[in-house]
């Protein structure tokens, strides 16, 4: 038993035997007692009575000697429920039972007395101000308790009687229907019947709703410029109209507290700013103190020891990597990480009666690297080390009077009940433990896979970081190569592929601009029978195929190498990038930029800026330091900028014994690519410092394809699109074939004509280029190749077009649907949806289709398709408007394996949306096929 457990043991026992009847005054065991009862050294045994304090589990009496009491003992003999664990005497705990802390909610708010007293001051006179309080915008990054606050206000409001006991809190968050402004409006206003089409009966909107109470609305730069001006007129008078309504004569009395992320001077009307009086700023996590970032995650571990009902023990570099993983996410992206952890431990003990325990080892590398980020600052890692002590964390379930930090009640799904409820339940079947771990592994994933699920929108999209450094239409390429993969592999790292595979692509095409020659470092590092070198060299047709060049053999390598290496859970060897630069926060602010559109802190970089006025033996010594407390064993790359930076190589490599490589004129995307290289690829420091000498940057245009563009336009040949006038539906159409000769990388010029002077033009066209081929509405009397307008419609004559145009069909794009029914139905959709984005939507309708398909065996025609995909697209509106079709034929006369067909390959709709269409949509659906 470590010294630790026997000093707590002692206590817990001799508390244990304390008569109830002497529990007064000072009570409890001093160190000088403990060290002579258990031999241990007296400055030892205060060493770890003190971090059994820090850790909840007992109670510290001040005075001389200060006196140990065993907390849970003193909690069941008093009947409360102590939330510090350091008193004067028993009787002040018992005072502490009095209810002033309850009149104060803001008293739960950590950091009220400290980082965020201002905002409490602030949020107090907003809710006292009379007549009726001053109405508050809330400021602050996604994640850092904006909603936390606005509810502690109203609670506040509540205890000091400006709100009735039963008084409303509406919430409401203006991006869920931006890019409607009337039917938002209508939401928080109401409607009167017949205000717009489809109000049938009139309805009250939140604002009266809200009446006597609050109104808070979340995302308010989501408000129209119209939206707001109604806002702000209802705040200056309490009078508001419903939408339909002339005249305002409605009447209600509503406290507004509006919540935004971003800048109000920018986003929000200057009208609608100056309305609002007060002002509150709440800063993100991690410019919080480190105690207040250790009480934080103090109490979110709470909150899981409540929910498990058993003790949760943390160990100490546990939490340093939290420490240092707080970034945008702020306490949003804390508390899930802390729900992860806690989940998989809850798994791995379940046959534990004792608690659960999250190390180090359990971490994904995201949190991980937390630790290596506290370790870049010396400070920060003095005081969270410091705070913790040495010895790990033990979190006891607080009792029952605890209030869960999100407020939810016994009746939230618990995933630690649902887990021990399964295992009963097995085990009651007689099946084995692997087994059941097995299959509570399962549930543990959905939960975690839902938990980040509500967290997506919390940092930019792969697709918003990449569109930052290159171009869309290399992205597009980039993520129709992820897709393949993630189905070729049974791969769930598309974002990450997507990421990496995006910049080497962009870079690999500058370097074929260039005619520079391939790098050779990783050359034959790959087994030359693994399935990634198999789908690497697929990967490379379909670039070459794509851009109209020839890969080489080591790109595909790399490409097997980024494959092989993100099927590595970890990679804790790497070599360490130092970006070093000139100025206050240069450098720091350079590697903040690249770590976020990597989308990632999990690689070894570190930062070290050099004011001017700082000597470079001051700056080594920084350096040293730094890269003394991280594994550097593989090297260390510095990023330098100019002058003496570019010389602290040889005496860095002599001081730590490592090797250690510089390169100078740093910049954002030559760190990216460093990162990218060191992190995915895993390079060796020399071929790492080789591939970065000759970088150059990234691409911001898909230069290679607009070359070969000139390529096919030089040879003179074109495609003709004909109909009645040469405009309206014959641009359509030439669009429409454009974008098919696209996605073949045959981007040939179309010509739309009409049929007036129709040979005529065609001569002309003639004399100065080959005309391919001729699409449209009639068969010109020239000899060209004619595909009629419908078989394009059909689907027929886009493989003849290809045929005519590649000399050969594209069978990447076969298995991908017909482009002419994406496209026409991408432009119904946009006609009749309302709600959902067709954009967005138009690749699952794709997907649907395509599963369909497989499922029945036999293609339907193109017109039908596009017919189905609308009906389709139209159904999952109505699913979210809650507006389904009913059915009202005989179910008798529909074939049932239609349905079911249907049924399976909408499957697609309730993994990717979490939406289910009704049974009549199925039908109607399958009565079409």
């Amino acid at each position: 038993m470590k010294r630790g457990e026997r000093i707590y043991s002692y206590i817990e026992e001799k508390s244990e035997a304390w008569p109830e009847e002497m529990l007064k005054g000072r009570v409890g065991f001093g160190a000088q007692e403990i060290a002579e009862a258990l031999g241990i050294l007296r400055n030892n045994v205060s060493k770890e009575l003190n971090a059994l304090q820090r850790q909840g589990r007992i109670v510290k009496f001040s005075g001389r000697p200060v006196l140990y009491f065993d907390r849970g003992c003193l909690e069941s003999a008093l009947g409360v429920t102590l939330g510090e664990c350091q008193f004067d005497d028993v009787e002040a705990i018992c005072q502490s039972k009095t209810p002033q802390e309850l009149e104060n909610p803001f008293a739960r708010l950590i950091g009220a007395d400290r980082s965020l007293r201002r905002q409490v001051e602030q949020a107090k006179a907003a809710i006292l101000y009379p007549p009726d309080g001053l109405h508050t915008l809330i400021v602050g990054q996604t994640g850092v308790g904006k909603t936390l606050f606005a509810h502690m206000m109203f609670e506040y409001g509540k205890v000091m009687h400006r709100f009735a006991e039963e008084a409303p809190f509406v919430t409401f968050n203006c991006a869920d229907y931006y890019n409607n402004p009337q039917l938002l409006i209508s939401h928080i206003f109401g409607y009167v019947k017949g205000a717009f089409t489809g109000a049938d009966q009139s309805k009250a909107g939140l604002v009266e709703e809200a009446d006597g109470g609050v109104l808070f609305l979340d995302e308010i730069h989501r408000l129209p410029p119209e939206g707001q001006e109604m806002i702000f007129y209802f705040m200056d008078t309490g009078t508001f109209n419903r939408l339909g309504e002339t005249q305002r004569s409605r009447r209600a009395k509503v406290l507004i507290i509006g919540a935004t992320t971003e800048d109000p001077n920018s986003a929000l009307t200057k009208t609608f700013v100056r309305r609002i009086p007060n002002l509150m700023k709440i800063p993100p996590l991690a410019e919080r103190s480190t105690d207040e970032k250790l009480d934080i995650i103090k109490l979110m571990f709470q909150d899981e020891a409540q929910r498990v009902k058993k003790p949760i023990r943390v160990g100490v570099e546990t939490i340093k990597a939290l420490v240092g993983s707080i970034g945008s996410g702020n306490a949003g992206q804390l508390k899930s990480n802390i729900k992860l952890l806690c989940a998989q431990a809850f798994l791995n003990g379940i046959d534990s009666p004792e608690g659960i325990e999250v190390d180090f080892k359990m971490l994904p590398q995201q949190i991980r690297s937390g630790l290596l980020t506290l370790s870049a600052n010396r400070q920060a890692l003095t005081e969270v080390t410091k705070a913790l002590g040495s010895d790990s964390c033990i979190i006891v379930p607080p009792g029952p009077d605890f209030l869960l930090t999100d407020g939810a009640s016994g009746a939230e799904f618990n995933l630690y009940q649902v887990v021990e409820a399964k295992v009963d339940l097995l085990k009651g079947e007689g099946i084995s433990s692997d087994l059941i771990k097995q299959i509570l592994a399962a549930d543990v994933n959905v939960y975690v896979r839902n938990l980040y699920n509500k967290k997506a929108s919390v940092n930019m999209t792969t697709r918003e970081r990449l569109l930052k450094i290159v171009d869309a239409s290399l992205v597009d390429f980039a993520e129709q190569v992820a897709l393949y993969v993630q189905k070729r592999m049974n791969a769930s790292y598309h974002d990450r592929f997507l990421y990496a595979f995006s910049l080497h692509l962009s870079a690999f095409l500058k370097r074929v601009k260039s005619k520079d020659a391939a790098h050779k470092e990783l050359e034959g590092a790959v087994p030359q029978d693994s399935l990634c070198l198999e789908v690497a060299t697929e990967i490379g047709s379909l670039i070459g195929k794509h851009y109209r060049l020839e890969v080489p053999r080591v790109e595909i390598e790399y490409i097997a190498l980024l494959l092989e290496s993100l099927q590595e859970d970890e990679r804790d060897d790497r070599v360490v990038i130092v970006v070093a630069t000139h100025g206050q926060s240069t450098a720091t602010s350079m590697v903040e930029v690249a770590q976020r559109l990597f989308g990632t802190t999990d690689v070894s970089v570190l930062a070290v800026d050099m004011p001017l006025e700082v000597r470079p033996q001051a700056v080594l010594d920084k350096m040293a330091a730094m890269l003394q407390s991280v594994p550097c064993l593989k090297g260390v790359l510095i990023l330098a900028d100019m002058g003496s930076l570019c010389n602290l190589g040889p005496s860095l490599e002599k001081r730590l014994d490592v090797p250690v490589r510089t390169i100078d004129m740093v910049s954002t995307p030559l760190i990216l690519e460093a990162m990218r290289k060191a992190e995915l690829a895993g390079m060796d420091l020399d071929g790492l410092y080789d591939s970065l000498a000759s970088f150059h940057g990234y691409e911001a245009r898909d230069v290679t394809q607009d070359e070969a563009l000139e390529k096919v336009t030089d040879d003179g040949r074109v495609v003709v699109t004909i109909c009645s006038t040469g405009k309206g539906t014959a641009l359509k159409l030439k669009s429409l074939i454009e974008e098919i000769l696209r996605g073949v990388g045959q981007p040939l010029p179309v010509i739309p004509v009409g049929l007036v002077k129709l040979e005529e033009h065609l001569r002309e066209i003639a004399e100065s280029h080959r005309i391919v081929a001729a699409v449209g509405v009639k068969k010109p009397a020239l000899r060209i190749p004619f595909i009629p307008l419908e078989a394009i419609i059909g689907g027929e004559g886009e493989n003849a077009l290809l045929e005519l145009v590649a000399g050969g069909h594209d069978t990447s794009h076969q298995r991908q649907g017909s482009r002419v029914v994406q496209s026409l139905c991408a432009e119904s959709l946009c006609k009749f949806l309302t709600y959902l984005n067709p954009e967005k939507v138009m690749p699952l309708l794709m997907e649907f289709d395509e599963r369909l398909e497989a499922g029945r065996r036999e293609p339907l025609p193109n017109p039908l398709r596009i017919r189905l995909l609308v009906h389709c697209g139209c159904a999952l509106e109505r699913c979210v408007v809650r507006k389904p079709l009913h059915y009202g034929g005989s179910l008798a006369e529909l074939r049932t394996e239609k349905v079911e067909a249907l049924k399976a390959a909408a499957e697609i709709f309730s993994e990717k949306l979490h939406l289910t269409l009704a049974a009549d949509e199925y039908y109607f659906m399958a009565e079409m096929i």
